[in-house]
């Protein structure tokens, strides 16, 4: 073989060999957004949360959904940017547990039942009294549990539901309750009315049928009954609670994108807060007005 052509047969084959090896080592050097989804993907499976750096909608930023209006106690003034209200305080107080500070922080309209919704999320998390349910989890992620909840029913005190001691006393009353929530699953499942409860769009829906007298008592969640009643509609009272499972208590968990990446580091945050007795501290200084009602059995 000629000189030359043993050269250049010898160079192609190097060249090739290169190229087989660099298969075989994960494919050469990935694409810049292929090498930050698997960052991501790794942090979440490792438990290695970067602070201030996990793969976010936007970089940099944590966005952090909620419902509007946004009712208290929960939040404060219909803002839920303000730092006030328990749920406005949970949020940044996760934030800051991932390394984000309050000015990192963007809040975004987000109807209730759209948070738990199929489909893809805009939002990193979603907070807004969602209580965690396997119904749920097919379509959407949660953290871990942020508050233990319970169910409650308010009624006007002219109102013969104002009386009832037990749920077997609520089955010949007119019930309400926003669609899409527990408190209506409550009345359908644990009550069963003669009487089909009535649904609403939106919680304020169903405090102005009750005013009005178009139902005899509504089901919301405990913290917000007595605020109901204690700063909204005075001459409404709690008539009582409903019992949780002893084994599995209803709580509200932070919703996110069911692929999301950011999930173990969120309920890593939320559970880090509650050993340390944030949660505590907030839920005291936020919802100290929910105190024991008697229990509806």
């Amino acid at each position: 073989m000629h000189l030359a052509n043993r050269s250049l047969v010898t160079t192609v084959t190097a060249v090739c060999s290169a190229v087989v090896l660099c298969a075989t080592l994960t494919g050469c050097a990935p694409q810049a957004e292929e090498k930050t989804k698997a960052s991501g993907q790794a942090g979440a499976t490792t438990g290695a949360c970067a602070p201030g750096g996990l793969a976010t909608e936007v970089e940099g930023k944590l966005t952090v959904g909620t419902d509007k209006p946004a009712y208290a106690p929960w939040f404060s003034d219909d803002e839920p940017s303000n730092g006030k209200g328990f749920e406005s305080a949970v949020a940044y107080a996760v934030a800051k547990q991932l390394g984000y500070g309050r000015d990192a922080v963007v809040w975004q309209h987000v109807p209730f039942n759209s948070a738990f919704a199929p489909g893809a999320k805009k939002f990193d998390f979603d907070i807004n009294q969602v209580s965690i349910s396997e119904s749920r989890r097919k379509a959407v992620a949660f953290s871990s549990g942020y508050y233990d909840v319970r169910q409650a029913v308010v009624a006007l005190k002219s109102s013969k539901a104002a009386g009832a001691k037990s749920v077997a006393d609520l089955k010949d009353v007119k019930l309400g309750a926003q669609v899409g929530t527990t408190s209506l699953e409550f009345i359908n499942d644990l009550v069963k009315p003669d009487t089909k409860a009535a649904v609403y769009q939106r919680n304020d829906f169903a405090k102005s049928a009750l005013k009005t007298g178009q139902v005899d008592a509504i089901v919301v969640d405990l913290p917000t009954a007595f605020y109901i009643t204690g700063a909204e509609v005075p001459e409404a009272k709690v008539v009582g609670q409903f019992p949780n499972s002893a084994d599995k208590p209803e709580q509200f968990g932070l919703v996110l994108d069911k692929e999301s990446t950011l999930t173990s580091c969120v309920s890593g945050a939320v559970d880090a807060l509650r050993k340390d007795g944030t949660l505590a501290a907030l839920e005291k200084e936020w919802l100290s007005d929910a105190v024991d009602a008697p229990v509806l059995k």
